[in-house]
């Protein structure tokens, strides 16, 4: 039986990208609505700071997804400059419906081909292979605005507060590394309603910072 999810992401995660691949490897086993979203405005709402936006982490993390590209035999290569602008990449996918041969080939020109995506005329190469004489015209249509901007309200209004994050109903699985215990969920070997996980669920916090 195909489950389905929601997965909401943005071209500005190497997680993402790597996630991604994941998911279209399970094919059938998981059939997936991906949902791009600006992750800068979700970060905004809920007050947060990126991990490339810390020095510490930033130089962690990308090396950390170096080491697990080259662990699983991946070429990963990372763009130019990090953090970019990924506007006109997310809207791009929303331009060609989301189609999974588009997102594919958005995430290799960024993270394989080490690529710019930050401009119309970054993305004009991974364009033309989709079909998109104009890449500029097709990220500007005022639809396509509106959609980003609706997929990522809609987002934060699910509770979304990073990505990737893979969805099945209100159960949320944030990141490339819960990927095993989403398939576990999907697949009926986790009940997150189990005495211990509701517990932990709606455990008391006894201190705050301020």
């Amino acid at each position: 039986m195909t489950t389905r999810a929601t997965w909401y992401f943005d071209f500005i995660s190497p997680f993402a990208f790597l996630q991604w691949r994941h998911l279209v490897a399970l094919g059938a086993r998981l059939a997936v609505e991906p949902v791009p979203i600006l992750f800068a405005a979700v970060l905004d709402h809920h007050g947060q700071k990126g991990p490339a936006e810390i020095a510490g982490k930033r130089r962690f993390t990308y090396q950390y997804v170096m080491w697990r590209a080259r662990r699983d035999g991946i070429a990963l290569t990372f763009p130019p400059a990090h953090p970019y602008n990924p506007l006109p990449a997310l809207r791009l996918s929303l331009a060609l419906g989301n189609r999974p041969e588009a997102i594919s080939a958005i995430f290799d020109h960024l993270w394989i081909d080490g690529r710019a995506g930050d401009s119309a005329e970054a993305l004009a190469p991974v364009g033309a292979k989709l079909g998109v004489a104009d890449v500029a015209a097709a990220i500007a249509v005022p639809a396509v605005k509106d959609a980003l901007k609706r997929n990522t309200e809609g987002a934060i209004a699910a509770g979304v507060f990073g990505v990737p994050t893979l969805a099945f109903g209100d159960a949320q699985f944030w990141g490339d590394d819960a990927t095993a215990m989403a398939l576990d969920y999907a697949e009926r070997r986790l009940d997150l309603d189990a005495p211990e996980y509701a517990r932990i669920a709606t455990l008391p916090a006894t201190a705050a910072r301020r």
